[in-house]
């Protein structure tokens, strides 16, 4: 699962990042069918990203690869601003 993953990453690359963004593959669970990524550049401030993660990344993902129920955006702590 994650070689199809990652596949599909490739293809939806391009659209984020012809928005400033990017997505970086951080884990497949295939227990679970949940596959974790950060958004990062524009797409890791941009307020609708959770609208481009649901709707787009994993929409494209669940109709792709058999097995992929959810995809989850999770905090790089390299991006985030110190407390």
């Amino acid at each position: 699962m994650r070689t199809q993953v990652e596949e599909t990453i490739e293809i939806i690359r391009p659209a984020l990042q012809a928005d400033g963004g990017d997505i970086v593959l951080r884990d497949v669970d295939e227990s679970t069918g949940i596959v974790y990524v950060t958004l990062v550049g524009a797409c890791g401030t941009c307020p609708t990203s959770t609208v481009t993660l649901k709707a787009g990344v994993e929409r494209i993902m669940r109709d792709r690869i058999d097995g992929v129920h959810e995809v989850v955006n999770v905090a790089d702590p390299e991006l985030v601003a110190p407390e």
